[in-house]
């Protein structure tokens, strides 16, 4: 029999690379999602948070449990507290049915001390999962980047459409993107080991903010002028872009967790390729349409947008 491995919404960014690269090995893969029918062969069924005994039976069977549930931030009826709430019944979902080993996609420096409620519910599932009778391996990206990176993607958007792109505080703050395909490596050569381990998932090349967002921009020939804001000045411009787009560009806490430099590992780069290089090979494309949160991961997932109109992938 083939080696069985579950993995949460692989109609998401870093679970569609995940369950490609194990078909690709010759793997059988079921997701676990609210999402509709999937491309490959590849079985979908419901998470069943409020039914543990049918979230188990769909464990059942799984030699390894690929998780990348999570939320970016609140939005209606969920939050990052909910969200641990139900990553912990995943967990012991999968202690039931017998799974020996989870490969959990986090976050690098998640902290159960932090004020930031994101950073602060990874810690709080890893350490569930460090807890568990699970063998177990953390992965950790910081930024991720690829052909469905929102981010990156909608600095570029902002680019292209506005003559300023505005920047929260000095920008000498760091990021260390990693690509997507190096984030999906990691993670299964984790899921055939053995030993417990915590990994980050970083890429080459570490760059100050405005270092990047100046590439971008040199890369897509834009002509806006890049200014330094007050944080709560490009909050409120965000914002008034999200209400255009119907999304959220960002968010307070995604804004903070980036000026404290919470998105650059203080190991060795675990990834390899360059985000430079992948910017020269995909700038032509990047930002000619705006990526929406809310439509990618919201919608799609179950939960209606407040507003009526989409904004399409």
């Amino acid at each position: 029999m083939r080696e069985s491995n579950v993995v949460t919404g692989a109609f998401g960014n870093i679970g569609k690379y995940i369950t490609e690269r194990l078909l690709w090995d010759g793997k059988e893969v079921r997701t676990l999602t609210r999402s509709g029918a999937w491309r490959y062969d590849v079985e979908a069924l419901p998470f069943n948070f409020d039914d543990p005994s049918q979230l188990v039976e769909s464990l059942r069977g799984a030699t390894t449990l690929y998780n990348t549930y999570w939320i970016r931030f609140p939005y209606g009826e969920i939050s990052h507290e909910k969200a641990v709430e139900n990553s912990l019944v995943l967990i012991k979902a999968a202690e039931e049915a017998g799974v020996r080993r989870i490969v959990h996609i986090s976050i690098t420096n998640p902290s159960g001390h932090s004020a930031l409620s994101y950073f602060k519910g990874k810690a709080l599932v890893e350490r569930a999962i460090t807890e568990s009778a699970l063998s177990y391996a953390i992965v950790r990206p910081t930024v991720v980047f690829g052909p469905r990176s929102i981010l990156v993607n909608n600095i570029a958007w902002l680019l292209r459409r506005f003559p300023i792109f505005p920047i929260p505080g000095s920008g000498d703050y760091r990021i260390q993107p990693v690509s997507v395909e190096d984030v999906a490596e990691i993670a299964v050569r984790a899921g055939q080991e053995d030993d417990n381990v915590v990994i980050d998932a970083v890429g080459p090349e570490i760059y100050m903010y405005d270092q990047l967002v100046g590439l971008i921009a040199q890369r897509i020939h834009s002509r806006a002028k890049i200014v330094h804001v007050r944080p709560n000045l490009a909050l409120l411009l965000a914002n008034l872009v999200g209400y255009l787009v119907r999304d959220v560009v960002i968010t307070k806490e995604e804004i903070e967790g980036l000026m404290a430099n919470l998105l650059v590992s203080r190991g060795s780069p675990t990834g390899r390729m360059l985000f430079s290089n992948w910017l020269e090979e995909n700038g032509d494309n990047l930002g000619r349409r705006y990526l929406s949160e809310l439509a990618i991961s919201y919608q799609r997932e179950g939960w209606p947008l407040r507003r009526s109109r989409r904004v399409s992938p």
